[in-house]
């Protein structure tokens, strides 16, 4: 006779699924209608340490600071409109990347040189490449203006940082 909670224990002689494999590496290729293009590599080394961000993002105005969001979703079949609002599974209001309070995609400003290319190299501890809150499949969007990270006073700012339009975007992919 089988006990009806039997599906709830562990049994030797039942194959378990195998555990899910380490994410270490993702990147983004970001593109939009304008210049703005770029390619973005994440690294995370272990499920719990923080994810290494680099790439290079050319382009864009000389000497500028752009908003850089991870993005709800990764559909972008209407272009960048299309991957929704900032990836907020916590259900924050917006800040800057070293804020307490905000959202996971929140990723701040990337700054420009003087020939309007940026340079990404940075960690952030908030996002994963693995588990619920993984950024896997899910969009990067390069913002038009400047992040205010939460501090512009009105409602916006609380939602978007009011960095306005989505100047490029990509999907971040496994890499092997």
């Amino acid at each position: 006779m089988v006990s009806p909670a039997y599906g709830l224990f562990w049994h030797p002689f039942i194959p378990q699924p195998p555990a899910a494999p380490l994410v270490t590496k993702a990147v983004v290729v970001l593109s939009g209608a304008g210049t703005a293009k770029g390619t973005v590599y994440f690294q995370q080394a272990t499920k719990t340490s923080p994810v290494k961000i680099t790439g290079e993002l050319t382009g864009l105005d000389a000497n500028s600071l752009r908003g850089f969001h991870v993005h709800q979703a990764g559909d972008l079949t209407n272009g960048c409109a299309s991957a929704g609002p900032h990836y907020n599974p916590l259900n924050r209001t917006h800040g800057a990347p070293t804020s307490k309070d905000r959202h996971v995609g929140d990723l701040g400003n990337i700054k420009t040189n003087e020939t309007g290319v940026a340079i990404l190299s940075f960690e952030d501890r908030l996002i994963s490449l693995n588990g619920a809150y993984s950024i896997i499949g899910r969009a990067v969007v390069l913002h038009a203006g400047t992040d205010d990270l939460g501090l512009g006073g009105n409602q916006d700012s609380l939602t978007t940082g009011n960095a306005g339009g989505r100047a490029a975007c990509g999907v971040i992919a496994l890499t092997a």
